[in-house]
């Protein structure tokens, strides 16, 4: 069972709130459909309930808020728009994405596939997606983790009658089997057909809760639709045959003057009374005419904190009462739960959870609790996450067959004069180029790596904003590096085959220094991705990745260069032995090789600016996390 209690969503600049001391309920093994106007506050509604806006009140799913449900994901299933997929992406390929961010197997995703109908477009790429389709793989994203609760916006809008009825068959299959769902939608009937419960908001507040049936038969009326070039004169006829008779039959005369709307009466009549009169009619036809709600104005008074004043705190009761007799246009009742106050919010609240009720005090009524606004949670497979969105899109391989051609060529050109040195010439790094070819293939690789969660949030798809966890952030670097260093591999491998094809084999030979150079090419790959994921992760944008690895050669280096040095340089000699005597550790002597070689790359200009700009970037992105309040 869904609860949401006393929901009211923050002002802004002084204007009423979107959803303002909302109550209701949707039950399990049942469909329960949350109607209005646009701008009725549905989606917000919807959005407080997920804690993905401010305001106050609370929401439990079975008993428990969202905050306090360990795995959401296995709770509720959400589809909040389109699916925010990346459009070169294949619908298999995104499934298993997500399937380790919800932490269930792979093969959880053709499971879903088969459920929803999607089995023979596995393959087929997001962008390429009709409507019905994307709205399919919405469903089944949603489906993942085998949620107990489905809660959706507006699932039907713009599809097709067909799509639509599949749509309501999935959600009604879904509470058959003990779920619950709660679904927006702005057209009346949609909701009479397809939902078992009807809840009826307008400005943000409850106006009607009722069963389908009671619905249909307060809110819906039958009519006959009817369209005649004498519609003025029939109309006259029919009201006065009815009067004869003394029926109850309504005639309204729609925007169009040809166009009637006869409410208590049948076709057969309609047009058994045209032909007695000689009237032509154009249109005769059975229809159900939404009477609209009966929504009551808002009072003015207001509490300090934005909350509506309402009838308890006032000692009366509140001012959403029941609909009576007459108020809904057709003279039926609308049967409207009254909305509670917040005392009896707070009341209510504590009863979902298991506590006792106090009792509510004519003044200093105690406030629902407050929402927050939280963080989406990481995925729970953040290595495996991560290599199924870096590899299950065409623009990561196209870098990197870029990178390797366009190493190859420059390689092949540097041996050309014979005066660059041979590992320039391996890595493809001349000196008019800021970076090699790899280095940037790298940070553009990283940069993409947070570039891309922000511009197609598959994680954040109803649950907030893209994450800033720990283990999301590890799960980053440590992918990141590894591909670097593949690509750094790959590209000496290519470009010295590249030499050896067209130079002959006598051109590369093995330097005696090969160790120390490896661990400077690796270093270089792997502080580019570093700098391009961590500057990505704080701007938001790929772009900024890109321009924080450039930054590296062009702004940062001159600016190391450019320090005046002493006249005289102090020697690092004996550094191995003074860190083994600080840190009482007794490592090899051939250790002692690697730290020195070590410290040479970090004092090179470059390893030195790449150092700087790691540093200011990883503090950068703790700050803007832990500024978020991110519980890592």
């Amino acid at each position: 069972m869904l609860q949401a209690i006393g929901l009211t969503s923050t002002r802004h600049r002084g204007l009423p709130p979107a959803v303002d001391d909302l109550t209701f309920e949707a039950g399990s093994g049942s469909v329960t459909a949350l109607l209005g106007p646009p701008g009725s506050g549905k989606t917000s509604t919807l959005r407080l309930m997920l804690e993905l806006e401010p305001g106050r009140g609370v929401t439990y799913f079975r008993g428990r808020p969202l905050h306090r449900v360990a795995h959401p994901a296995r709770e509720v299933g959400v589809l909040l728009g389109d699916v925010p997929g990346h459009p070169a992406r294949t619908v298999r390929g995104q499934l298993r994405m997500l399937c380790a961010a919800a932490g269930v197997p792979a093969s959880r995703a053709d499971e879903v596939l088969d459920a929803v109908g999607l089995v023979g477009l596995g393959d087929q790429r997001i962008g390429t997606l009709s409507l019905g389709m994307d709205r399919r793989l919405a469903l089944a994203s949603a489906l993942l983790a085998d949620p107990h609760t489905l809660i959706l916006d507006e699932p039907a809008e713009g599809l097709v009658a067909r799509e639509a009825d599949w749509l309501h068959g999935m959600l009604r299959s879904h509470a058959d089997r003990g779920g619950t769902v709660l679904y927006t939608t702005r057209d009346p009937k949609e909701a009479a057909r397809s939902a078992g419960h009807v809840v009826t908001i307008d400005s943000g507040r409850l106006l009607a809760d009722q069963k389908a049936a009671d619905f249909s038969r307060t809110r819906l009326r039958p009519r006959v639709a009817v369209r005649s070039p004498h519609a003025a004169r029939l109309a006259a006829i029919v009201s006065r045959e009815a009067r004869a008779a003394r029926r109850s039959v309504e005639v309204v005369t729609e925007a169009s003057s040809s166009r009637l709307s006869v409410y208590g009466s049948s076709c057969a009549e309609i047009g058994d009374t045209a032909f007695r009169h000689g009237l032509p009619v154009h249109q005769l036809a059975d229809e159900v005419g939404d009477t609209g709600p009966a929504s009551r104005p808002r009072d003015s008074g207001v509490l300090g904190d934005g909350l509506r004043d309402n009838g308890l705190l006032r000692g009366g009761v509140s001012d959403c009462d029941p609909l009576s007799e007459g108020e809904g246009g057709d003279g039926a009742a609308a049967a409207a739960r009254p909305a509670t106050g917040i005392g009896a919010v707070a009341a209510a609240s504590r009863r979902a959870a298991g506590g006792p009720a106090p009792a509510v005090e004519s003044a200093g009524a105690q406030l629902p609790p407050r929402i927050r606004r939280r963080p989406a949670r990481g995925p729970l497979r953040p290595v495996r996450y991560e290599l199924r969105r870096l590899f299950g899109v065409r623009s990561t391989t196209l870098i990197v067959a870029v990178t390797l051609v366009a190493s190859a060529a420059v390689s092949v050109v540097l041996a050309r004069n014979g005066r660059a040195p041979l590992p320039n010439v391996l890595v493809a790094w001349p000196s008019l180029l800021p970076l090699p070819p790899a280095a940037l293939g790298a940070g553009l690789l990283g940069a993409l790596s947070f570039g891309d969660e922000f511009r197609y949030p598959a994680l954040a798809a109803g649950r907030g904003t893209v994450p800033r966890r720990l283990g999301l952030l590890l799960a980053k670097l440590a992918v990141s590096a590894g591909v670097a260093l593949s690509l750094g591999l790959l590209v000496v491998l290519v470009s010295a085959e590249s030499l050896r094809l067209v130079y002959g084999g006598d051109l590369v030979q093995v330097p005696s220094n090969v160790m120390p150079l490896a661990a400077s090419w690796s270093g270089l790959t792997v502080g580019c991705a570093w700098a391009g994921l961590l500057a990505a992760g704080i701007f938001r944008v790929t772009a900024a990745g890109v321009a924080a690895v450039l930054a590296v050669p062009v702004l940062m280096v001159p600016l190391i260069e450019a320090v005046p040095k002493a006249p005289t340089a102090r020697s690092m000699s004996g550094l191995p032995g003074r860190l083994r005597e600080l840190t009482w550790l007794q490592w090899p002597q051939e250790a002692d090789r690697w730290v020195l070689a070590l410290v040479r790359i970090v004092a090179h200009p470059v390893g030195t600016a790449l150092t700087l700009s790691l540093s200011v970037l990883v503090c950068a992105y703790l700050f803007t996390s832990l500024r978020g309040r991110v519980r890592w």
